[in-house]
C-alpha cells in the first residue's frame, strides 16, 4: 500500500475487500459492502459509507465488531494495524507494573460493559489512555457502546488516510 482513490474505485470486489478490509478490524464484509457503493470522490465519501454501512447494522452486528478489537496493552495476538496503532502510543513498551494496570482496567471494563474498551489511541500517550480509561468506567452502558463505535470511525479514518493515497 498506499493505494490512490482511483485504483480502489477500478479495483474488483474482492481486491477492494481485501485491501480495504482490516479497515474494520476484522470485518472485511464492510469494505465489500462498501465497494457496491463505488466510485468515492473522496476519501471522506469513502469513509462516510462505511460509517453508514455499520450505523446500518443490527445490535447484534454492532456487538460483534465491537467485540473483535483487542484489548488496550495486551499481549494477545492483534492485527498488523492494532498492532501499528498501540505501539504509536507507546503501549507496546509497557513495564511490568503498567502492563498489569492495563490487565486489570480491561478486565473491569470487560465485567461492566462486555466489551472491550476501544479508543483511537492515536495522539495518544500510556497516561492519557490509562486517564481516558478510568474517566470511560464511569459511563453506562448504552453510552459505552456508542463510544466505542464513535472510536472505531476514528480508527477507521484514520487507517484510510494511512492507507489510501488522494489523487493528483
Amino acid at each position: 500500500m498506499p493505494h490512490s482513490l482511483s485504483q480502489l474505485n477500478a479495483m474488483s470486489q474482492t481486491e477492494f475487500t481485501n485491501t480495504l478490509g482490516p479497515v474494520f478490524e476484522e470485518t472485511p464484509a464492510i469494505a465489500a459492502r462498501a465497494w457496491q457503493q463505488r466510485p468515492f470522490e473522496s476519501l471522506e465519501a469513502l469513509h462516510h459509507c462505511m460509517v453508514e454501512i455499520v450505523q446500518g447494522m443490527d445490535t447484534d452486528q454492532q456487538l460483534a465488531l465491537i467485540r473483535v478489537h483487542p484489548d488496550l496493552g495486551s499481549r494477545a495476538q492483534m492485527a498488523q494495524a492494532s498492532v501499528n496503532e498501540q505501539a504509536g502510543a507507546g503501549l507496546s513498551q509497557l513495564t511490568a507494573a503498567e502492563y498489569e494496570r492495563f490487565h486489570q482496567l480491561n478486565q473491569t471494563y470487560r465485567q461492566k460493559f462486555e466489551i472491550p474498551f476501544i479508543l483511537a489511541v492515536a495522539g495518544h500517550t500510556k497516561a492519557s489512555v490509562l486517564e481516558t480509561f478510568e474517566a470511560r468506567l464511569k459511563n453506562s452502558i448504552d453510552k459505552e457502546r456508542e463510544t466505542a463505535l464513535a472510536e472505531i470511525f476514528k480508527i477507521a479514518a484514520v487507517r484510510l488516510h494511512s492507507w489510501v493515497s488522494t489523487d493528483p
